[in-house]
């Protein structure tokens, strides 16, 4: 049977190389989608209205508007504000946010910007699970000891329109254009709302795809700032395990090979499949381009049966994020973020909207970015969804002030700060650009390693060197 079983993925990789994806065109299997468990949260009692302060922001009304966002009712002291922001009346776009003033000095510290990716993932995942001031045990809300809100004010918001808690009616981004008009809308109103952050060191940040929202919104603030009557004091963006840039990321099967998790012949085909889609993508054929890229996933981790976020873990099936779900759908939690009856939004119509944006690079906006602001990109060491060699590929091609130093650029030991003995990674800095590689870490940082994640965004932001 086992023989058989080999015959037949052999063929399977034979009529990958030779026709196009298997595939049919109605269907796209929705890679990334697997990272976290399913969010449904039911509507129970009567949780009101979602609390829409747009109009309130336009009025005037700030102080009025900051009162009402305000998170009361929640079995915790950490101060935190949340609502909704209208980014286009016409689709009826409104975006969620969910903001956390940090628990240092709020009148000073730099404020954050994290953004899930997927596309399509809701940033409660982020807060809940990685950087956020809150977690759950055993349905309790607890505190985490590692949260980027310790010493950072942090905004974590549902984008593109149709994630999570934002909602539209067809406003759906096709685009990172979009993507970025939305999300500048809605900064723009958060910044107007508080005010008292306006003019505080502003970091955006985010992982997986948001390897492609981070550079465009960055992009999107740097060229509205010159004539914006309200700027954003953008100072850097941090990417973690991002996907930026797919023809240069494409590269998986001599990387999986050298990791001796597949053999040569298989290798080999895969290595074709892969030629197949950087012709597909300069073709600007980029369905053809998404289904084989999916195609090259789903091999590796059939061929493989290991987790393609860590590939030190067997492939698992992620269980329903009960604790989550349960959380939201009570009555009184609803009331308190302002989500009010809103339903929860699977991500199928956000990621399906954005496939043919898949192919596209968001590189060249990296490159022009390292111009003007300090860029952080940072790789958990044992991630293969998207490996920390194949991140180097793209930064070694990209052209900016100090591009001809990065390779020769000295790489630098980073211990951690609470024991000088152990080793949480590798930094490399040239001009305004710094790459990590963090140790015993998958595709989630925060998650894998807390303790040095919190370490890394704090050096980051506060431009302190990686030693």
């Amino acid at each position: 049977m086992k023989s058989f079983l080999s015959i037949s993925f052999v063929l399977f990789l034979l009529c990958l190389v030779d026709s196009k994806s298997l595939k049919p065109n109605s269907f796209k299997k929705r890679v990334f989608q697997d990272l976290f468990g399913k969010l449904n949260p039911r509507i129970t009692g009567d949780p009101g209205e979602p609390l829409i302060l747009t109009d309130l922001i336009e009025a005037g009304k700030l102080d009025e508007a900051q009162n009402k966002s305000l998170v009361e009712g929640l079995d915790t002291d950490i101060k935190s504000y949340s609502g909704y922001l209208t980014v286009d009346k016409e689709h009826n776009s409104n975006i969620f946010f969910w903001f956390f003033p940090s628990q240092g000095n709020a009148s000073s510290d730099p404020v954050i910007l994290w953004l899930q990716g997927g596309p399509g993932s809701s940033s409660m995942f982020g807060l809940f699970k990685e950087n956020g001031p809150l977690l759950l045990n055993d349905g309790n809300l607890g505190i985490r000891e590692t949260s980027w809100n310790k010493n950072n004010s942090v905004i974590y918001i549902d984008q593109p329109a149709g994630t999570g808690w934002s909602f539209t009616t067809d406003g759906y981004a096709s685009n990172q254009t979009k993507v970025a008009t939305d999300l500048y809308a809605a900064l723009q109103q958060f910044f107007t709302l508080f005010y008292q952050y306006q003019h505080q060191d502003f970091y955006v940040t985010g992982e997986s795809y948001a390897g492609k929202y981070v550079p465009a919104i960055s992009y999107k603030i740097h060229q509205a700032n010159p004539e914006a009557k309200l700027k954003i004091n953008l100072k850097g963006l941090a990417i973690g395990n991002g996907y930026t840039d797919p023809i240069e990321q494409i590269h998986y099967a001599e990387y999986v090979y050298q990791l001796g998790l597949m053999d040569l012949y298989t290798t080999n085909l895969l290595k074709q499949t892969e030629a197949r889609v950087v012709e597909e993508i300069k073709s600007e054929e980029y369905d053809e381009a998404y289904d084989l890229w999916s195609d090259i996933i789903d091999t590796i981790q059939q061929f493989t049966e290991i987790d393609i976020y860590n590939y030190l873990t067997i492939k698992r099936s992620h269980a329903d994020e009960t604790d989550l779900n349960e959380f939201f759908s009570k009555e009184e939690v609803r009331k308190a973020i302002h989500v009010g009856n809103t339903d929860f939004n699977r991500p199928d119509e956000v990621y399906d909207h954005l496939a043919q944006d898949f192919p596209k690079s968001e590189a060249w906006k990296v490159a022009e970015l390292l111009k003007y602001y300090r860029v952080l990109i940072y790789s958990g060491q044992t991630d293969l969804m998207i490996p920390y060699a194949l991140t180097v590929n793209y930064l070694q091609k990209l052209k900016f002030p100090g591009s001809d130093d990065y390779e020769k650029a000295e790489r630098i030991v980073w211990h951690d700060d609470a024991d000088r003995q152990v080793v949480a990674g590798y930094a490399k800095t040239a001009g305004k650009l710094t790459e990590i590689m963090v140790r015993n870490a998958g595709h989630l940082v925060p998650a894998d390693q807390p303790e040095w994640a919190l370490q890394l965004i704090n050096k980051f932001t506060r431009n302190i060197t990686f030693h």
